[in-house]
């Protein structure tokens, strides 16, 4: 009786990415409503920025996950649409930010992170397991 082995990362690893990339693409933006709020207090400019940079990276990380869970993984493509939305929003943004245009740079600062925090709870409310444990029957 031969056995079977595939080469194929388990079935975990991919939702799993997909969790990370969201929660740090959250993460970051919570890090750039922090700096924005020094910013006006302080000369931190420059945190700002980088985190600008940081964030930007992790909307790119969120979609390489999306594009990872749904097309080895067998998952959904629909992260991938909110992923390429996200990035698209993230480059506004930056311009936003260059041009100095606080009258819409900041209301869509908040409506990413509305958006980051929504998809994240919904990452982590999927059914299913969640790196390698049981969700308690659910």
């Amino acid at each position: 009786m031969a056995t079977q082995t595939s080469s194929r990362p388990s079935s975990t690893f991919y939702p799993a990415f997909v969790r990370v990339a969201v929660a740090a693409q959250t993460l970051t933006l919570f890090f750039q409503a922090a700096t924005a709020g020094l910013l006006l207090s302080h000369h931190l400019g420059v945190l700002h920025a980088v985190g600008a940079r940081v964030m930007y990276g992790a909307a790119m990380l969120y979609v390489l996950a999306a594009v990872v869970a749904w097309r080895p993984g067998g998952g959904s493509p629909k992260p991938i649409l909110y992923g390429t939305t996200f990035l698209v929003l993230a480059s506004v943004q930056v311009v936003l930010g260059i041009t100095h245009t606080l009258s819409l740079h900041v209301p869509l600062g908040v409506l990413m992170f509305a958006m980051s925090f929504y998809q994240l709870g919904r990452e982590l409310g999927h059914r299913g397991p969640v790196l390698g444990h049981d969700r308690g029957g659910r």
